[in-house]
């Protein structure tokens, strides 16, 4: 026994949900929508349970954490809920939350509020927008053509 398992949570955390409601009318996965939804929120709730009793891995594709669904959608409920996620980057480096969240920032021009501002509320906002334009980027689009049998 190696030690590892595999618990498959895409229905509820992946990054195409299937259910319609997830998505904007421009076909892209709006994740702050999806993050209210059952499905996603009994994932989180699964994710937590899990946590508590090993430590977790949350898999994707993408290396960037600026390009992938969990740094977007899942992470800031995590942020939200005290969980402090490490992103493994290539050649096994990690990367705190806040330095892929100061790097977002950056990366989406609001790098004032990642260094040194005096007001939390501040960065949050900046965060907010900056996870919103990140994702209208990276987000995954539905076929034009999909959305209609919807």
């Amino acid at each position: 026994m190696t030690g590892f398992r595999y618990l498959f949570l895409g229905e509820e955390l992946g990054g195409r949900p299937e259910d319609p409601k997830a998505y904007g009318s421009d076909g892209i996965v709006d994740y702050g929508k999806w993050r209210k939804s059952r499905a996603f929120q009994a994932g989180i709730e699964r994710v937590l349970k899990e946590s508590a009793a090993c430590d977790l891995a949350l898999m994707c594709a993408e290396e960037d954490p600026l390009h992938c669904h969990r740094f977007l959608m899942i992470c800031p409920e995590l942020v939200a809920l005290g969980v402090e996620p490490l992103h493994i980057r290539k050649g096994g480096v990690i990367e705190t939350q806040r330095e892929a969240e100061d790097r977002l920032l950056q990366e989406q021009h609001l790098g004032a509020a990642a260094v040194g501002s005096l007001f939390s509320s501040e960065r949050e906002s900046a965060l907010e927008t900056a996870y919103l334009a990140q994702a209208k980027q990276c987000a995954f689009r539905l076929d034009p053509a999909e959305m209609e049998r919807w």
